[in-house]
C-alpha cells in the first residue's frame, strides 16, 4: 500500500495544471460533453426512426425504444464490475467507447435507405438488413454508454489529490454542466438534422445525418479522451464493493436455507446468517443498504412514466401543430422542454419552495417529497390523456375493414343532385365536393348523378372519391386512409380542363394528367407550397397553397380554367383530411408537471439514499437506482406489447392510476420508515466515537467511492437522470 502511494506521489508531482486544476480533467469534461451529445442526440430521434424509416407501428416502436433504454441502465453494473475488478477505469472507458462508437456508426449506416434501394423508388428493398443493422447498433450503444456511465465521473475524481477537495467539488459541477449542455444542444440540433432531406436516388428524412453527427461526436469523444492518456492518474483495480455485497447476501441466504430446521436458533435479522464468513461491520452496512433498497421497490413505476417523454409523448407530438410563428418545432424537439425546465425549477425549488414550506411549519421530509413527485408525474399523464382526447377529435374516423367511405367531387360550375342507394338525396355544389365522407356497408350500389344512373363498385376498408360532371359519374379515386406521416401533407390534382396538364412543385413532377383524371399524391412539407401548372404549349400558372401539418387536399382544376394573371380563380383546394388542429405548446403543461415531479423525486431520492447508506457503499445504491430506471422501462414495453387498450388516452390514464396506487403504497412504506445515522451505527462496530467516523470512513473509502459521493452531492443542481 505504501509503495503504491509512493508511486502515485511521484507520478503527480510534475503533472501539468491550469488555474490549480489538473489539465487532464479538461479532456474528461470534453469527452463527457461529446458522449452525452452523442447519446441524447441519437435517442431524441430514435422512436421516429422506428416509426417512419423501419415502418413499425406506435406500440412496437415504443417497445423497442424502452428495451434499448432499459439495457442502457442495466449495463452500468457490468461496467462498474469490469472497471473495479479487472481492467481499471481508463481501459474500461476506452474499450467500451470503441464499442459505443462502432454502434453509433452502424446506426448511421442502417439509416441510409439508398443502400438497398435497388429500384431507386425511395423505399429500401431489404428492410431486414436495415432492421438487423439498427438492432446491432443499439446493442453496442447500450453496452458502451451504460458500461462507461459509472466510470467517467469517478475517473475524473481520481485526478485530484487529497488537498484538492475544493477543486474536485468544482469539477463535478462543471462535469454535470457538460452533461446538461450536451443533452440540451443535441435534443435541439438532431431533430433539425432529421427534418432535412437527403439521399442519392430520392430525398427522404435525413436520419443518416441525425445519427451520423452523434457518431462523429462519439469519435471526437474517444480521440479527446485518449489524447489525455499521458496526464491521467490511473489506479489499479481494487475490487468491486457491489460484488462483496452480493456475495455476502448470497452466503446469508444459502446459510439460512441450510440451517432451516427447528433445531437451529433464530437470529435477529436474516443477514445475521452471514456472520460465519463476514465481519459484523460489513453485515451492518449491508443491512442499511437493504433497508434503502427495499424502499426502491415501488420506484420503477415513476420511471415508467418519466421515460415516455421520448416515446409516447414524442409520437403524440407528431399529430400536433408545430408552428410557433417565426420558427417550426419538430415533434422530437419538444423533449428539450424537460432539461430547460430542470435548469429553471431546481433553484426555484431549493431557494423558494422548500424554504417557504419550512416556514409554514410543515415537515416536508425526503420521502414525502418523493411521494409528491410521484403524484405530480401521475398528474402529467392525466394532462397527456386530456390532450390526447382533444387530438383524437381532430383525427378522421377512417373506415373499418367491412365498410367504405365515399365523397363526391363536382367538376361542373353548376350544382348536381346525387342519390346514393340507401342514403338520403343531397346536392353537390358546383366546382366543389360533398360535405363529408359517407360510410357505406354495401360495396355495390346504384348512384344517380344529375340525370344519369350508374352502378358504383367500391372497395372495403378504403376511402374513395367519385368524380362527376353534368354527364354523371366519371371515375372513382382511391384516397389516403391515414394522416400523412411526420406532419407532411398529401396533395393531388384533378384535371377538369379540356386538355392535359403537367403539375409540379420544385423538383417533383407528376407528369401529364389527362382530362377527368387525377394525379398521384405529392407529399409536401408545411408552409407555402408553390405549384406549377403547365399546358402543352408551355404556358404556366403558379398556384400557392398554405399548408399546415398532416393534411390532405384534392386540388380541382375547373373546366373554365385559363392561363394568365387570374388563372388561380378557377382552381379550388378541397380538404380531405384537416391539418393537425391542436398546438404543440399544449404539451408544455404535461412537461412542466413531470419536470416538477422529477425535481422533487429524483434529486430528493438520491439525496435521501446517500444520507441513509454507509459511506463506502454509495456505488451500490447508484447501481440500485439505475436498476429502478431499467425496470421502469421494462414495465412500459410490457404494457405497450401486452396492453389491449384501443385508445392512447386510456393507456395514459392507466399509467396515471398505476402510479397513484404505487405512490399510496410508497407513502405507507415511508410512514413506517425510521431514519438512521449510518455513521453512528458504523461507529459502534468500529469502536470509535461518532464524531471521528467521518474521518475514519473517508480513510476506508477507495477513490472510486469517494468520487461517487462527490459525484452525487454536487449533482443536486443538475438533472439526475443524465448520470
Amino acid at each position: 500500500m505504501a509503495d503504491n502511494e509512493e508511486r502515485k506521489t511521484k507520478k503527480t508531482k510534475n503533472r501539468p495544471s491550469c488555474l490549480g486544476y489538473p489539465v487532464s480533467i479538461f479532456f474528461i469534461v470534453v469527452n463527457e460533453f461529446c458522449e452525452r451529445f452523442s447519446y441524447y442526440g441519437m435517442k431524441a430521434v430514435l422512436v421516429l426512426y422506428f416509426k417512419y424509416f423501419i415502418g413499425w407501428d406506435n406500440d412496437l416502436s415504443t417497445t423497442i425504444y424502452h428495451t434499448f433504454v432499459a439495457l442502457c441502465y442495466l449495463t452500468p453494473i457490468l461496467g462498474a464490475i469490469i472497471a473495479d475488478s479487472w481492467l481499471g477505469k481508463f481501459k474500461t472507458i476506452v474499450y467500451l467507447s470503441i464499442v459505443y462508437t462502432i454502434g453509433q456508426v452502424i446506426m448511421a449506416i442502417s439509416a441510409i435507405h439508398d443502400i438497398t434501394d435497388t429500384d431507386k423508388d425511395g423505399t429500401p428493398d431489404n428492410m431486414t438488413f436495415h432492421t438487423a443493422m439498427s438492432m446491432l447498433g443499439l446493442i453496442l450503444i447500450a453496452l458502451g454508454t451504460g458500461g462507461i456511465k459509472p466510470c467517467v465521473a469517478a475517473f475524473g475524481g481520481d485526478q485530484f489529490e487529497e488537498h484538492q477537495e475544493e477543486q474536485r467539488s468544482t469539477f463535478f459541477s462543471i462535469f454535470y454542466l457538460s452533461i446538461n449542455a450536451g443533452s440540451l444542444l443535441s435534443t435541439l440540433i438532431t431533430p433539425i438534422l432529421r427534418a432535412q432531406e437527403c439521399g442519392i436516388y430520392s430525398k427522404q428524412s435525413c436520419f443518416p445525418l441525425a445519427f451520423g453527427v452523434p457518431a462523429a461526436l462519439m469519435v471526437v469523444a474517444l480521440i479527446v479522451f485518449i489524447a489525455g492518456h499521458g496526464m491521467y492518474i490511473m489506479e489499479s483495480p481494487k475490487g468491486n464493493i457491489l460484488l462483496q455485497v452480493m456475495n455476502c447476501i448470497g452466503f446469508a441466504v444459502s446459510n439460512r436455507f441450510n440451517h432451516r430446521g427447528k433445531q437451529y436458533p433464530k437470529r435477529e435479522h436474516w443477514m445475521d446468517w452471514a456472520e460465519e464468513k463476514y465481519d459484523k461491520l460489513l453485515i451492518a452496512q449491508v443491512k442499511m443498504v437493504l433497508k434503502v433498497l427495499f424502499l426502491y421497490i415501488p420506484l420503477p413505476m415513476f420511471w415508467a412514466l418519466f421515460d415516455q417523454q421520448g416515446s409516447r409523448w414524442t409520437l403524440q407530438a407528431t399529430t400536433m401543430d408545430g408552428n410557433f410563428g417565426a420558427f417550426i418545432i419538430q415533434p422530437d424537439q419538444m423533449q428539450i422542454v424537460n432539461p430547460i425546465l430542470i435548469v429553471i425549477m431546481v433553484p426555484i425549488m431549493d431557494s423558494v419552495v422548500y424554504p417557504l414550506i419550512k416556514k409554514c411549519g410543515l415537515n416536508f421530509t425526503p420521502l414525502r417529497r418523493m411521494t409528491v413527485g410521484m403524484v405530480l408525474a401521475a398528474l402529467a399523464f392525466v394532462a397527456a390523456a386530456l390532450l390526447q382526447i382533444q387530438i383524437d377529435q381532430t383525427v378522421p374516423d377512417f373506415p373499418s375493414n367491412s365498410q367504405t367511405q365515399v365523397k363526391f367531387l363536382n367538376l361542373e360550375e353548376t350544382s348536381v343532385p346525387v342519390i346514393v342507394e340507401g342514403q338520403e338525396p343531397f346536392v353537390v355544389p358546383g366546382f366543389d365536393s360533398s360535405n363529408d365522407y359517407m360510410t357505406l356497408d354495401k360495396m355495390v350500389v346504384m348512384v344517380s348523378a344529375g340525370d344519369r344512373n350508374a352502378t358504383a363498385i367500391f372497395v372495403r376498408g378504403k376511402r374513395q372519391t367519385v368524380l362527376m360532371n353534368a354527364n354523371g359519374m366519371q371515375s372513382i379515386l382511391n384516397d389516403i386512409t391515414e394522416k400523412p406521416n411526420q406532419g407532411m401533407n398529401a396533395i393531388r390534382f384533378v384535371n377538369g380542363f379540356r386538355s392535359p396538364l403537367n403539375f409540379s412543385i420544385k423538383s417533383d413532377h407528376l407528369g401529364s394528367i389527362a382530362y377527368l383524371q387525377a394525379s398521384d399524391y405529392l407529399i409536401v412539407t408545411h408552409g407555402k407550397a408553390n405549384f406549377s401548372i403547365v399546358n402543352q404549349e408551355g404556358q404556366t400558372c403558379h398556384y400557392i397553397l398554405q399548408l399546415g401539418f398532416g393534411s390532405s387536399y384534392t386540388v380541382l382544376i375547373s373546366s373554365n380554367f385559363t392561363f394568365g394573371e387570374s388563372c388561380t380563380e378557377n382552381i379550388k383546394a378541397v380538404e380531405d383530411i384537416e391539418p393537425n388542429g391542436i398546438h404543440m405548446a399544449w404539451q408544455i403543461i404535461q412537461y412542466f408537471l413531470i419536470t416538477c415531479g422529477e425535481v422533487v423525486f429524483s434529486v430528493t431520492g438520491l439525496d435521501f439514499s446517500y444520507s441513509q447508506a454507509p459511506s463506502n457503499m454509495k456505488s451500490v445504491l447508484q447501481a440500485g437506482w439505475l436498476l429502478t430506471v431499467a425496470v421502469g422501462n421494462i414495465i412500459v414495453l410490457i404494457v405497450a406489447e401486452a396492453g389491449s387498450l384501443p385508445d392512447q388516452w386510456a393507456e395514459y390514464v392507466l399509467f396515471a392510476c398505476l402510479l397513484v396506487a404505487v405512490s399510496i403504497i410508497f407513502a405507507v412504506m415511508a410512514y413506517f420508515y425510521t431514519y438512521i445515522d449510518p455513521a453512528e451505527i458504523e461507529a459502534k462496530f468500529m469502536e470509535i466515537k461518532p464524531e471521528d467516523e467521518k474521518k475514519k470512513g473517508l480513510e476506508m473509502m477507495t477513490k472510486d467511492n469517494l468520487a461517487y459521493v462527490n459525484n452525487e452531492i454536487n449533482s443536486m443542481d443538475v438533472k439526475q437522470t443524465k448520470i
